[in-house]
């Protein structure tokens, strides 16, 4: 009896602590400036993090000192904006189109920094000295895009 008390003891520590170490390991860092998570950004001025939780994908970009710029969420072709980071208010989605300030132009092309092959986002200074980050669906082709190969 004793070691049938120990036998499940022991399993229940261990499925405790594996859903304790998966429920925190998809969003750890989430809105931090430096988060214990690949840069897998496509642009060496930016850093992309990328966080997988829930069935939803949330994307930080910083600058290259670290600063938030800004974060969306990604599931199923709809975007979210994240309300985190420096311009979390000029964050562009089809979901959620942003309007420039009055007398605000983009002071140069967009530059991309994120590519998944599903979720494109691109950072785009202004004359204002903010920056907008604009995320998009990847593929340019909603048909081929949800053609499911077997």
């Amino acid at each position: 009896m004793h070691l049938l008390s120990r036998a499940i003891l022991g399993v229940g520590l261990v499925a405790g602590l594996s859903g304790t170490a998966m429920a925190a390991s998809p969003s750890n860092g989430l809105g931090q400036a430096w988060p214990n998570a690949p840069d897998v950004s496509t642009n060496p001025n930016f850093h992309v993090y990328v966080f997988d939780f829930g069935g939803v994908r949330y994307i930080q970009v910083n600058d290259a000192n670290g600063n938030v710029l800004g974060s969306v969420g990604s599931a199923g072709g709809i975007f979210l904006t994240l309300p985190i980071g420096r311009y979390a208010n000029l964050v562009d989605t089809p979901s959620q189109p942003t309007a420039l300030p009055a007398a605000t132009q983009p002071a140069a092309a967009p530059k991309p920094v994120y590519n998944d092959g599903t979720t494109a986002i691109t950072a785009t200074p202004l004359s204002n000295g903010a920056m907008q980050l604009r995320a998009a669906d990847a593929c340019g082709d909603p048909v081929t895009c949800n053609i499911k190969v077997q």
